[in-house]
C-alpha cells in the first residue's frame, strides 16, 4: 500500500475547505478527535476485565 504524498494531502486539505469552509475545519478536527480518544478510552475499557481474568 502506498502512503500519501504531500500532493495528495494538499488536494484533500483543498476539497475539505471548499466542502466544509474554513470555519468548519476546526470543529470537525476536534470531533475526530474527541471521537478517537473515546474509542481508545474504551478499547482500553474492554482489556481490563481481560487482565483480571488471567489473574
Amino acid at each position: 500500500m502506498r502512503s500519501i504524498g504531500p500532493m495528495e494531502l494538499v488536494v484533500i486539505l483543498a476539497v475539505a475547505v471548499l466542502l466544509f469552509g474554513g470555519k468548519k475545519i476546526p470543529e470537525l478536527a476536534k470531533g475526530l478527535g474527541e471521537g478517537i480518544k473515546n474509542f481508545k478510552h474504551a478499547l482500553k475499557e474492554e482489556s481490563k476485565p481481560d487482565e483480571n481474568k488471567q489473574a
